[in-house]
């Protein structure tokens, strides 16, 4: 049995009862989830590498990566990169251990062009991006934990990860808006860049989409192929949201354009990064893959963290796992907040507090819930280390 799990109702208003929420999805291709997927693609490499020499993970953290945006010049039926992209992968990592040296910087490298290629159609990791890699060793102390194989992993850090569960209507729409425009609506019109922002507004029981979708110019011959396509994307996200609600829901595509004087949101590579757009890790969607004020959030960088013993990496995707698995095995949960605290060098599957914040459906008691949801946390906290293999086999996002 795991202590310091402390289960309690509150008395809060369930998010779909509140009369405005606000949701957004930063895409793939923003720059802010470009430099998370490069950063996540090079601890899964680093963390395939040294199974394979040693067979276990060895103290890393790539999640500092920086995008600088380039320059460029975007035509209907063309255009160019002018300036390249500038990414600085820049973490730790163990560059040798017990006298075998580790290719560190190369694996990195590798991992964050083929990430690029393998999600961005017109990016090229080789014109279009100068990669500057500075991964330093990580301190002694650190790198010691990660020999304590027959142990369950100690924490690295105070600090704390958050997870709830289910998603809103409104949470739901904006996720799976910005997923299937990436799989289904660009894979058959390679106009669409990868660069897709959703922004959702539910005012009441209407619901008001705002998409940022970036078009790459040299599939469109004029401004009216835009504006066509522009319509036939905006046909596509009002079937999509028919799937998730019944309520109204209002769909606005690129708001900034100026059909007057011509000025629409045209790139050359599919990615705003090309032209004045930073990212760094961090800075866009939360473990879950969205980013929701109206509920509670940790600050944290998931991705690019160590998977073994990095808290703010396991706690956050292990609350979220927490809070889904206990609304699908347990009747009677409207809403449910995990918080898992680490206190640094105790094990990872003993947290210094595990708090479940429930809220029971009409006609529910909580204490006759609490044992099953107790049940649930425990499993997991018993298996915790399940969370680093999802992690290295690409079973669990992180943005």
């Amino acid at each position: 049995m795991k202590k310091n799990i402390f289960i309690e109702e509150i008395v809060h208003t369930p998010i779909e009862d509140q009369q405005i929420e606000i949701v957004e999805r930063k895409g793939i291709g923003h720059p802010d989830s470009l430099a998370d997927g490069m950063a996540e693609a090079m601890s899964r490499a680093l963390s395939r590498e040294y199974l394979k020499r040693f067979g276990y993970i060895l103290h890393h953290n790539t999640d500092e990566t920086q995008i600088v945006a380039g320059r460029a010049n975007p035509k209907f039926g063309g255009g160019e990169v002018i300036e390249p992209i500038y990414c600085l992968l820049v973490g730790r990592a163990t560059k040798q251990f017990d006298g075998v040296y580790i290719p560190t910087d190369r694996i990195a490298l590798k991992a964050a062009k083929e990430y690029i290629r393998n999600s961005m159609l017109n990016l090229d990791p080789e014109s279009d991006i100068v990669f500057d890699v500075r991964l330093g060793e990580g301190s002694t102390d650190l790198k010691d934990v990660f020999k304590r194989s027959n142990e369950v992993p100690h924490s690295n850090d105070t600090s704390f990860g958050i997870g709830y569960a289910p998603l809103s209507e409104t949470e739901k729409i904006v996720y799976n808006v910005e997923k299937k425009i990436y799989s289904e609506f660009r894979r058959r019109n390679p106009a669409i860049g990868e660069d897709v922002k959703v922004m959702g507004l539910r005012e009441k029981d209407v619901i008001n989409l705002t998409i940022a979708c970036a078009f790459v110019g040299k599939y469109l011959d004029s401004f009216r192929d835009y504006i066509a396509l522009k319509d036939e994307l905006k046909e596509f996200v009002v079937d999509i949201v028919s799937e998730y609600t019944e309520r109204n829901v209002n769909v606005s595509i690129n708001t900034a354009d100026d059909y007057d004087s011509r000025i629409v949101y045209l790139t050359v590579t599919g990615t705003s990064a090309e032209n004045g757009d930073d990212g760094s890790v961090g800075r866009g969607n939360r473990a879950n893959g969205l980013i929701t004020p109206g509920r509670p959030m940790s600050m944290e960088a998931t991705s690019g963290k160590n998977p073994i013993n990095h808290v703010g990496k396991i706690y956050n995707l292990l609350a979220g796992i927490i809070a889904r698995d206990t609304v699908e095995a347990v009747e009677g949960i409207k809403e449910i907040y995990v918080k898992i605290l680490s206190q640094i060098g105790k094990p990872i599957d003993e947290p210094y507090a595990l708090s479940i914040q429930v809220i029971p459906e009409k006609g529910y008691d909580l204490e006759k819930l609490e044992s099953k949801i107790r049940f649930v946390a425990e499993e997991w906290l018993s298996d915790v280390t399940k969370i680093t293999e999802m992690v290295v086999n690409g079973e669990i996002t992180t943005f």
